[in-house]
């Protein structure tokens, strides 16, 4: 037996006892049964994939065979992620995403972005966080985002020639796609209405007394992110070591490869008008009521009408399938964590026990707990309805600012989905790109975590208590 083997059984038994000795352990508190053993399910699936025992699609289609099999869930709520339309959105965003791809209009965007940007690697990444922030403000739907962002990325990469089944080149795809992740992640919090999520807190804050509009939101975001949008390139760049650095050639080549692609072809020309129709729509679901999922289901019908891709098309996306099951399988399992109360049941815990501490430290602990508790979460909405309310609640009575703290929770909603792959839907489709194992994304994102949650600590503090009043 190699050592590799030796690692992945030894990786088995620890779940195993793991799920065993939570599963038997008498729930703690007010919890229940059910909802305590289903945490048992939801904290093996988890850990099994963080410590390299399964894959995260097995892990997945386990834990919830278990959850039904032992009666923990019923069938009807166990599957209704498999519904739900923000998954479905990924899926179809996938599929557009390839037709990009196949037509060649990916690679000649590949090409025009390393021509103006390409005389470094580094330079392609601040590319992708300078378009996001830009468009971001016309996107409550950072999942929508994502469709935009990643055929993009994955341009950039191919023109660069890495390709994920080839290890010359594969950190340098690597780090194009984390660039994504990473982007999303903080452009969502330099704007009120980038992230669905942040109209919701700024209601729950004010219902606290906290009064915060979109020009006071950009105030207080405004320095601390454009911050983070300066070193996270940069500290993905040290951390991945991309194979390829300086590139004072591409842009040349680049221009070239242009020059012979000639002008835009049929499809090129059809995949180019459907996506910005999608672009434009997906900017104005919010103002006129528009379902973002049926925008994107709207755009694959145009490109399937026209020919543009095929039924064979879809039948080569393997990789579809498997990140639609995983992550409405854990979806589910997370949002009846919830339900059963688990996720506030740690919340009311874990901010009780700040009682009697300075209130600056207790914010900072506050906040670090809020994002840690993310782990168990699968979507950045559902992890504010449950914690947002009581951890600013709690913090204000310890003494503990409440502008500043409620700021400081609404940006973490936002740069934690980086913290696991599906942490956020925005994460999926570079997830599933083929550049980044899981190891490297719970890696990645623990780090990258780290990172940002102490340039918001250290910046957005002080500048929150300066700047808005």
């Amino acid at each position: 037996m190699t050592l590799g083997r030796h690692r992945v059984v030894a990786a088995r038994i620890a779940t195993v006892v793991l799920v065993t000795a939570l599963w038997w352990s008498p729930p703690p508190g007010e919890l229940t049964l059910q909802a305590w053993r289903l945490f048992a399910t939801f904290a093996g699936a988890i850990f099994s994939v963080v410590v390299g025992a399964l894959p995260i699609l097995t892990a997945s289609v386990l834990a919830v065979a278990a959850a039904v099999l032992t009666g923990l869930l019923r069938p009807d709520v166990a599957y209704q992620g498999f519904a739900n339309g923000t998954i479905l959105l990924i899926v179809v965003a996938f599929l557009v995403a390839s037709a990009v791809v196949k037509c060649g209009l990916g690679a000649r965007g590949g090409h025009w972005m390393i021509s103006r940007f390409g005389r470094s690697t580094l330079g392609l990444s601040y590319s992708i966080f300078l378009l996001d922030a830009v468009i971001a403000p016309a996107f409550p739907s950072n999942t929508a985002r994502s469709g935009v962002l990643y055929p993009l990325a994955l341009s950039m990469a191919d023109s660069a020639g890495a390709k994920p089944d080839q290890p010359e080149r594969r950190r340098l795809g690597a780090f194009l796609m984390y660039s994504g992740i990473a982007s999303l992640s903080v452009s969502s919090a330099l704007w009120l209405t980038a992230m669905a999520a942040n109209p919701l807190g700024t209601e729950i804050a004010r219902g606290l007394g906290v009064e915060i509009g979109f020009g006071r939101w950009l105030l207080a975001s405004s320095v601390p992110t454009l911050c983070a949008m300066l070193l996270l390139p940069f500290f993905l760049y040290r951390v991945i070591g991309p194979e390829v650095r300086a590139t004072p050639d591409a842009p040349a080549a680049a221009r070239r490869a242009l020059a012979a692609l000639g002008p835009l072809t049929r499809d090129e020309w059809i995949v180019l008008i459907v996506f910005i129709g999608m672009v434009v729509l997906w900017g104005a679901a919010a103002t006129f009521g528009i379902d973002s999922t049926a925008i994107a289901f709207l755009g694959l019908g145009a490109l399937l009408a026209t020919g543009v891709i095929t039924l064979e098309d879809i039948g080569r996306q393997g990789d579809v399938l498997a990140t639609f099951i995983w992550f409405a399988v854990l979806f589910t399992i997370s949002s009846q964590l919830n339900e059963l109360g688990f996720m506030g049941f740690v919340g009311r815990h874990l901010a009780a026990a700040l009682s009697g501490l300075a209130s600056p430290t207790a914010g900072l602990i506050l906040v670090a707990a809020y994002v840690l508790l993310h782990y168990l979460f699968v979507s950045q909405t559902a992890h504010l309805l449950a914690l947002f309310g009581v951890f600013l609640d709690v913090g204000v009575k310890l003494g503990v600012n409440p502008v500043v703290l409620a700021f400081q929770l609404l940006f973490a909603t936002n740069y934690f989905s980086v913290i696991t792959p599906q942490g956020s839907s925005a994460n999926l489709l570079f997830a599933g790109s083929g550049y980044l194992t899981q190891g490297d994304l719970y890696k990645l994102g623990a780090m990258t975590t780290g990172v940002t949650f102490l340039v918001y600590a250290l910046i957005a503090t002080p500048w929150v208590m300066l700047a808005v009043r």
